[in-house]
């Protein structure tokens, strides 16, 4: 089942992410095209405080054309270790760093066309600390019961795949 790249033609170069095309060899022999958005990776975090309520955040997504509500998350520099940046984007867009944090799973956004892969961490023992957000990042930060941000994931209101991946592993661990 496993294709062979005999060709990149490389498209695009951003910031964040680059289009290639490779050509491939199919198992059967036959030849075909990938399209495929090359990322660096990225974190995303739950961020419990003591009474058991998630931080999120509401920033406008221009790929969903909405506003959404989101774990914090955020893309991995080059060479940065997740955890470290799992940290640095926590207090970024929440104004808190985690006294304990641990990685609970992984995500691949979508295998069929981007290489990027999301590291998931439940962040608790939150420490006021603020650091500034990025320049181009606007957001609200809103704390909500963790059974409740569950129900908005039943319900439809909370769509991003990673935030629902993430409280759901959470939700597991914690027994919900």
């Amino acid at each position: 089942m496993h294709e062979k790249i005999t060709h990149t033609e490389s498209i695009y170069s951003g910031r964040v992410v680059k289009l290639v095309v490779h050509d491939v060899e199919l198992p059967d022999g036959k030849s075909s095209k990938r399209e495929l958005v090359q990322h660096p990776g990225a974190v995303a975090v739950v961020a419990l405080d003591a009474e058991q309520n998630v931080l999120l955040v509401r920033q406008y997504r221009i790929a969903a054309d909405q506003i959404l509500l989101e774990i914090p998350a955020g893309t991995l520099n080059p060479g940065e270790d997740p955890e470290a940046c799992a940290v640095r984007e926590l207090q970024e867009e929440t104004g808190y760093r985690p006294g304990q944090i641990e990685k609970i799973g992984g995500i691949f956004v979508a295998p069929g066309y981007t290489t990027e892969f999301i590291h998931l961490y439940l962040a608790s023992d939150l420490i006021d600390s603020k650091l500034a957000q990025d320049e181009d990042e606007f957001l609200e930060v809103e704390r909500l019961p963790l059974a409740e941000a569950l129900k908005w994931v039943e319900q439809g209101d909370i769509i991003d795949g990673k935030s629902i991946s993430a409280l759901l592993l959470v939700a597991r661990r914690l027994g919900m």
